[in-house]
């Protein structure tokens, strides 16, 4: 993995006094500031390179041209349908101009499915291209080589509130924030949105619960584990997340 930027200090365990407790999806009623999967289309999940090795298996030329030029690392996230919490992700790496399938992993999305217009609290997730900037979570950062990955905050400001069900305790163990409605280069439970609280925000690759979420995208602890091994901000990573008819748009 090329090398990327200094990476912040981890922060000592204790809250972070500019920071919200928690401020991300989550939650077994959705509380938070705001928020069995199938294989991805285009037969992305049966080979290591995509049909057409140029473009993204089910992304259609809409979104396919929001995925910067330079960007070499990509994590798509197919959700099943527009009212559907259940996905599925797959990390793309390009080799020349040529993406090719790394791995995959069965998520969850926002509980209510997706949405290309998203609002607070709307228990959707958002359609379109982001990018993956900063990272963070309770537990230590686990690339074991620090100052190759995205920028890494611990904190135990990450802690899902204990009145949450314990399922949901371990959610923001680790996070990669979104780039949605959100200021790059801060710790992923920043609060400021740029775009006005109406639209949103905290929008996170978490770990998984087992159910939907308030917005974010949920991934079992192996793949965020091995997405903060491997995302490299030198290869401008981006996610490229929606139900399939949108993707394909």
């Amino acid at each position: 993995m090329a090398s990327g930027g200094v990476r912040r200090a981890a922060v000592a365990m204790a809250a972070l006094g500019s920071l919200v407790t928690v401020s991300a999806c989550g939650g077994p009623s959705g509380h938070g500031a705001d928020t069995g999967a199938s294989a991805p289309p285009g037969g992305a999940g049966r080979s290591s390179a995509t049909a057409d090795p140029a473009t993204i298996p089910g992304v259609g030329d809409w979104l396919q041209r929001r995925i910067p030029a330079d960007s070499r690392q990509v994590v798509a996230v197919y959700g099943d349908g527009r009212n559907s919490a259940d996905s599925t992700a797959v990390l793309y790496t390009k080799q020349g101009s040529t993406w090719h399938r790394a791995r995959s992993w069965a998520a969850h999305n926002g509980r209510k499915g997706w949405t290309t217009d998203h609002h607070e609290n709307d228990k959707r997730s958002p359609v379109g291209v982001f990018t993956l900037s900063d990272a963070g979570g309770v537990l230590p950062d686990p690339d074991p080589a620090p100052g190759t990955g995205l920028p890494y905050s611990r904190s135990a400001s990450f802690a899902a509130p204990r009145w949450w069900a314990k399922s949901y305790w371990h959610d923001f163990d680790y996070v990669i924030a979104i780039d949605y409605n959100r200021v790059k280069g801060t710790p992923p439970n920043d609060p400021t949105r740029p775009g006005g609280s109406a639209k949103g925000g905290s929008i996170w690759l978490h770990m998984d619960h087992g159910s939907g979420t308030s917005a974010c995208v949920s991934l079992p602890k192996p793949a965020m584990e091995y997405l903060l091994r491997t995302l490299d901000p030198d290869l401008h990573p981006v996610v490229v997340m929606g139900d399939r008819a949108n993707l394909k748009a």
